[in-house]
């Protein structure tokens, strides 16, 4: 009541003196803390950290001083901020010469070597099979590109025998006959040759002068073989006798 009521003696009232009965007591306004500190003569920061009840770090921190035993009348210190992280000096660790055994070293260049041949070892092989594995479809390819025709040449019921060499007879002079139209069913795998120089059953090897190659068997001796030696008479269909109509070729006997 008093303070509500503003009395300055409580111990005198007057009467017919009207009291105030629910006044609300005035709050004291708060006491805003200084941010700001002005540098009077005396002071050191010591002291103004005593205080500001700053501690003289955060004072050195807010307010980036380089010399916290210097500073100036009139300086108007922060006392608030930001403190810097503290930074950790570094460690400069002292410098180690380590001096590595010669024997390392020799090994080291002994070693480099033996890698590098074992890696031409490893690899030379593998180099090797592809260079095979590239070249020999291409050699196989060249052999049926140059073989081909001639087997087409002999085309029909012609002899199958892939025999690649034999012994040679040399070069004989060759005629040709069509077994069907002289009435004879012996089909066109067969020659007509001297039975005392190649028996029947001899398995040849006929060789032209173009490369072309006839594999025959002797299965019979014509009138113009039998009196020549040197002579052969090829069964071949009318239609591929050759123009010339008499041909030589080398001659070997396979098995």
């Amino acid at each position: 009541m008093v303070n509500a009521n503003g009395i300055k003696n409580q111990h005198l009232i007057l009467v017919g003196q009207q009291l105030k009965l629910n006044a609300t007591t005035a709050t004291p306004a708060a006491t805003t803390p200084a941010t700001t500190y002005t540098v009077k003569s005396g002071d050191t920061l010591s002291s103004i950290a005593a205080s500001t009840k700053v501690s003289v770090a955060n004072l050195v921190s807010y307010n980036n001083i380089a010399n916290q035993n210097l500073i100036y009348v009139g300086d108007v210190l922060k006392l608030t901020g930001t403190t810097a992280a503290a930074t950790t000096p570094a460690t400069t660790a002292p410098a180690t010469t380590t001096t590595a055994p010669a024997t390392s070293t020799a090994t080291q260049q002994a070693a480099t070597p033996a890698a590098s041949a074992t890696t031409q070892q490893a690899t030379a092989p593998a180099a090797s099979a592809a260079t095979q594995q590239a070249t020999t479809p291409a050699a196989s390819t060249a052999t049926q590109q140059t073989t081909t025709p001639a087997a087409t040449t002999t085309t029909t019921q012609a002899s199958t025998t892939t025999a690649t060499s034999g012994t040679s007879y040399g070069q004989f002079k060759l005629s040709f006959y069509d077994p069907a139209v002289l009435g004879s069913n012996m089909g066109y795998s067969g020659v007509a040759a001297n039975l005392s120089v190649f028996p029947k059953g001899t398995k040849l090897k006929i060789t032209l002068s173009n490369g072309t190659v006839w594999y025959r068997t002797v299965n019979d001796t014509g009138s113009f073989a039998a009196s020549n030696p040197q002579q052969l008479d090829v069964a071949m269909p009318s239609s591929q006798i050759p123009s010339a109509g008499i041909l030589y070729a080398n001659v070997e006997v396979v098995q």
